[in-house]
């Protein structure tokens, strides 16, 4: 350490501080033994001892690191530390001693004494110095108590302790804690560094009421543990009855980096709401599928595509390759992934999965050992006005992937598909169907043969957040004042994160990689949890925005758009469920298609593409999608056919 440095003066003033305190241990443990005598036996010649034990301490401080430490922050480490050093000065201090003077004057039972009395020495002035500065005494001063935002933190875990401690220590702190609220009430009436913890969820009311009449009515709920989505949603309405916010603390898989603050409280969002809970990833299989090969993502800058990239990139490929037909999209991943990920190796290539031909190019440019295929035409009404866009993209863009990689000998392709494609009203579930069906029957084609490109199907809902999705829509349209469109007060949908969908999707691609031959042609269907009420997810987002919904912000119900179904479904009733090793997946079993007689119809459908034949491409998807029927798709083929 520099002589120049601040720090230095406090580490001098600390280990002269120990020097006396090793002294004074010595004649304390001496009057401790000896009682009246002491001072006489001193006299007469264990004052030279003593300084030799003070000289002995002193060395062993400095060796062991014992300044290493700030006052400020001591810790069981540091008296762990203490131990050891004054352990250590004793076992050198006592055969020293005796060589010089054999112990003739001291007491055998002085060494033991001695040991107790300087670890108190040491130890005591530092956690005094520390609880003082913890405490300041500025819970004594009302100005400063009441500077601060009262708030209640819902659960008594370690998260709880943490904060607690941390507003405690730092002057500056934003919040003044005013107790705890045990999620499963085993702690009530026990204390957190002084801060009661008062009791359960059920209690919170009288909780409040008691701490308003004592003029500390907490202004901000903070949880420290999740919470189920129906004790957040009845946290969120309570809140919204006395004008207090809900905040949280982050969790793990929101840092980025490490480097943000563990203690930066973070408003409730949407993805809180779903109430699911974190499924246990099988890490080192995704890691096996994905470290040293070249990996191709197609879509790569969508939002499934580029969470995929993130995902992939941590995994360390040999070469990952995005393809994409947005310019702008693509540079913005590709910058992304410069920044995050320098090493690695990587190309950004522009083109569409519709061009045959550049497909083919991509490949062998590219050359993958795995492709993961999310480019897709998703939203249900575009893809309803634009249905030879629908089939071009989703259907013969899927195909060409499919058949290059074939073609290539890529091990394994991975298509992201949509629980849309489950008995579609609409063009584009249909579209999506049809892809599934092509890329089952090439995976049912490779069992015959024994040999070839493995084929993975992964099929989940909606994605909050996504592009397009009804989130970022409804947070528009708060913005703007409201108000917030809904097509039906029944309507209901699968949701998850786009994080947790696309990790589920990589756990899936592990498992299809390595399935043996009679799971051939199955889809891996992700546990989507209980599918959830849109309306209610308009009033949730409107309270987490501190409105309340239907006074402040009005919800209109806009009725069913052309395509849009009622309620969504992960399985279609001709496929059996069947569980896999993982419990966020499930399996379903395949409708054989004979690839064939497919891939004939697939020319036929790429001719009427060709030729604009909108009306016939209708008819056409009827017909290789049985369940695509109905009286919105009968009333749309009618229309269309009279036009």
């Amino acid at each position: 350490m520099k002589l120049g440095s601040a720090r230095f003066p406090r580490q001098i003033v600390a280990f002269f501080h120990d020097l006396f305190m090793a002294a004074a241990a010595f004649l304390i443990a001496l009057v401790l033994r000896l009682g009246d005598a002491a001072w006489d036996s001193f006299t007469s010649g264990l004052w030279q001892p003593m300084l030799l034990f003070t000289a002995v301490c002193g060395l062993v401080f400095l060796t062991t690191g014992l300044y290493r430490g700030v006052w400020r922050y001591a810790s069981m480490n540091d008296l762990v530390a203490i131990i050891r050093a004054v352990s250590l000065a004793l076992a050198i201090f006592l055969p020293v001693t005796f060589l010089i003077t054999r112990l003739d004057d001291l007491p055998r039972s002085w060494l033991v004494i001695s040991w107790f009395v300087l670890i108190f020495l040491l130890g005591a002035p530092r956690m005094t110095y520390r609880v003082f500065k913890d405490q300041g005494f500025r819970h004594l001063l009302e100005h400063d108590r009441h500077s601060r935002v009262p708030v209640l933190l819902i659960g008594a875990g370690d998260a709880a302790e943490t904060f607690i401690r941390e507003m405690a220590r730092d002057r500056d702190g934003p919040f003044e804690v005013l107790g705890v609220i045990d999620e499963k009430g085993m702690r009530t009436g026990r204390h957190i560094h002084g801060v009661r913890i008062f009791g359960t969820l059920d209690d919170l009311p009288d909780v409040v009421a008691r701490l308003a009449k004592r003029e500390r009515k907490p202004q901000r709920l903070i949880l420290t543990k999740p919470l189920t989505r129906d004790e957040l949603e009845a946290l969120l309405h309570y809140a919204d009855t006395q004008g207090a916010t809900v905040a949280r603390l982050p969790r793990l898989t929101d840092f980025s980096g490490g480097v943000e603050d563990r203690l930066h409280i973070r408003p409730i969002a949407i993805e809180d709401l779903l109430g699911r809970t974190q499924t246990k990833l099988d890490r080192p299989a995704m890691e096996a599928l994905i470290k040293g090969r070249r990996v191709l993502v197609t879509g790569a800058g969508g939002s499934i595509g580029a969470e995929l990239v993130r995902q992939i990139a941590a995994f360390a490929p040999a070469q990952l390759t995005l393809f994409d037909n947005s310019e702008f999209n693509l540079y913005s991943i590709d910058m992304e992934l410069a920044e995050r990920h320098a090493a690695l190796d990587r190309l950004a290539l522009i083109g569409d999965v519709r061009d045959a031909q550049r497909v083919d190019r991509l490949i062998k440019e590219a050359a993958p050992d795995l492709v993961f295929h999310a480019a897709a035409l998703k939203h249900v009404p575009l893809v309803e006005h634009n249905p030879l866009e629908g089939v071009h993209t989703n259907v013969l863009g899927t195909r060409n992937m499919a058949d290059a990689c074939r073609r290539a000998g890529v091990a394994a392709m991975v298509l992201v598909s949509t629980d849309k494609a489950i008995n579609p009203p609409n063009v584009m579930g249909a579209t999506k169907r049809l892809a599934e069906s092509y890329c089952q029957a090439l995976d049912l084609l490779r069992q015959s043969s024994g040999s070839g490109t493995r084929f993975v199907t992964v099929r989940f809902g909606n994605v909050l957040g996504s592009t397009g999705s009804v989130v970022p829509l409804f947070q528009r349209q708060l913005a703007a004042g409201g108000p917030l469109t809904v097509t039906d007060p029944e309507m209901t949908r699968y949701f998850m994160t786009i994080r947790e969908a696309v990790e589920l999707v990589l756990q899936a691609s592990a498992l299809g990689s390595i399935s043996p031959a009679e799971e051939a042609g199955r889809i891996y269907v992700l546990d989507m949890g209980e599918p959830v009420k849109i309306v209610d997810l308009a009033r949730q987002m409107i309270r987490l925005s501190g409105l309340s919904p239907d006074k402040d912000v009005e919800i209109t119900f806009t009725g069913l758009r052309p395509g849009e179904k009622m309620h969504e479904e992960l399985f279609h009733g001709g496929e059996a469920l069947m569980p896999t090793s993982h419990p966020g997946l499930h399996q379903a079993a395949p409708r054989t298609a004979d690839a064939e007689l497919l891939g004939r119809s697939l020319d036929d459908l790429a001719r009427l593409v060709a030729q604009g034949k909108r009306v016939e491409i209708l008819q056409a998807l009827h017909r290789l999608v049985p369940e695509f029927c109905g009286e919105v798709a009968a009333a749309r083929k009618a229309a269309a056919a009279a036009s």
